[in-house]
């Protein structure tokens, strides 16, 4: 059984701030708990129900407690808590345990809503898009909503914050750059190794980046009465569009 004690200690990882100070970052439910593990993730603390402690009764030793649905509450960001919440340390090597499937780099400027870089992160996955470079004002990766909506692509996926201009400017790829007014994508990559840029959500992408896009693209608006995509949906298209 967990104290009070402890329960208010764990309970101070409810802020961001917290988790990023000692690197650490929180999953929660069944599926991520079990993602976690299969991913050889260093869990911290876990805490759970009886109901979730009786399927996985490795996690008996250690830091591990048992706690009631009240008591998971108080730990929880969720509107509805789910069975188990683990406190697991972020990697030292971000890099994906897992070879890329795609020559695609995917890059991200001033990403902000949480639920959109864990879907570009769960759609990356999908399409074996491994590497994944933001630039410093993108939302973080370990944000937990992000990390929720990632359903698990957290843990196969590189993300890295960078001076964005800088390192599209060293990097020496062709550079295709999700924008209003590009070209149709007609054909895909044929191996050819390139970065994709996709721009934040209302402001797209900032000056300083769209200088360093060498092929402009644009998904053509065929109902014209919509201003702008969602960033995580220009963001699958194109990815399809480019190595589907």
């Amino acid at each position: 059984m967990i104290s009070k004690t402890k329960l208010k200690e764990l309970a101070a990882y409810r802020l961001q701030k917290r988790q990023d100070e000692e690197g650490l970052f929180v999953v929660e439910g069944p599926k991520m708990a079990a993602e976690a593990l299969a991913a050889g993730a260093e869990v911290v603390c876990a805490c759970a129900t009886a109901e979730w402690i009786t399927g996985n009764a490795w996690l008996e030793s250690g830091d591990f407690y048992e706690v009631s649905q009240a008591e998971l509450e108080r730990l929880s960001l969720m509107r509805t808590p789910n069975q188990v919440w683990m406190l697991l340390r972020r990697p030292k090597n971000n890099v994906s345990p897992i070879a890329p499937h795609s020559p695609l780099i995917l890059a991200l400027d001033r990403i902000q809503d949480p639920g959109n870089l864990g879907t570009i992160m769960r759609t990356a996955d999908w399409y074996g898009v491994r590497r994944i470079v933001c630039s410093r004002d993108t939302v973080s990766c370990y944000n937990p909503k992000v990390v929720q909506s990632s359903m698990g692509a957290v843990f196969r996926t590189s993300v890295e914050y960078v001076d964005l201009p800088q390192w599209l400017s060293d990097c020496g790829l062709p550079v295709y750059g999700a924008t209003l007014d590009g070209e149709r994508v007609e054909r895909g990559l044929a191996g050819e190794q390139a970065v994709l840029l996709v721009g934040n959500e209302g402001r797209g992408i900032s000056p300083e980046a769209l200088a360093q896009v060498t092929h402009p693209v644009t998904i053509p608006n065929l109902g014209g009465t919509a201003e702008s995509l969602n960033a995580a949906v220009a963001a699958a298209i194109l990815i399809d569009k480019l190595i589907g």
